[in-house]
């Protein structure tokens, strides 16, 4: 396959990533709920004046400590949709809603 071709085939899967963005302030997470495909990803931006992290352990989802100011990139994959917390401060959650992929139907 020529280079060109070749890179033409990878453009539907790279156009249908989206980002979304997490703003963790006043003790919470906007939005609470992030509904997501395969292949997206998640940005969380602590404006908050204290360290937070995102932790869902089912999941093997762990930010580390996110101190004010700074941010956390996680890329969707395939799998079940999950709850996190914060695990320095539990009564901060949020829930990631990941879309199973469209049954396609075979051309006849």
């Amino acid at each position: 396959m020529k280079p060109l071709l070749a890179a033409l085939c990878w453009l539907p899967a790279l156009a249908g990533a989206a980002e979304h963005h997490v703003v963790i302030d006043g003790m919470q997470f906007s939005p609470q709920v992030v509904e997501v495909k395969p292949g997206d990803t998640i940005v969380w931006e602590n404006h908050d004046m204290f360290a937070h992290n995102v932790t869902a352990a089912g999941a093997r989802v762990s930010s580390g400590e996110l101190a004010p100011g700074t941010s956390w990139r996680y890329k969707v994959a395939k799998g079940p949709s999950f709850d996190y917390l914060c695990t320095l401060h539990p009564v901060m959650k949020g829930r990631v809603e990941i879309a199973r992929p469209a049954h396609r139907v075979p051309a006849r």
